[in-house]
């Protein structure tokens, strides 16, 4: 696989980490150990156990250090959640943090690919 679909694939699975953030406010909003309550704890165990196995996956291929420094995205997935599912207002605050978080991850990228060309 090469770094451009490692990538996208990693970032499939940030996404994927930031859905059981959906999950555990759902299931937060049910009393405990309701069946909905369940099924959204559950939901959210299910999909922290692929993104593991997929982080895994993701890990041997590239460096550690670039997968840790991509999965400040989440940040913005959680953005983007929050206004698709919750309602939430995007801010000026939360927009200009977006970018940064962008920016952070671009930048970072781009000196690990110098430093294989170097």
């Amino acid at each position: 696989m090469n770094k451009g679909k490692t990538l996208f694939a990693l970032h499939l699975m940030l996404m994927l980490y930031s859905v059981s953030g959906i999950c555990s406010k759902l299931a937060g909003q049910h009393s405990f150990l309701s069946m909905e309550f369940c099924l959204f704890y559950g939901i959210v165990i299910l999909l922290l156990a692929l993104y593991a196995i997929g982080w895994q996956q993701i890990i041997k291929r590239l460096p550690l250090s670039v997968a840790f420094a991509n999965k400040a995205v989440t940040v913005i997935w959680g953005s983007v959640w929050g206004f698709l599912f919750f309602h939430e207002a995007i801010t000026i605050g939360k927009v200009v943090g977006a970018v940064m978080v962008i920016l952070g991850v671009v930048l970072y990228a781009r000196s690990d690919c110098e430093g294989d060309n170097g």
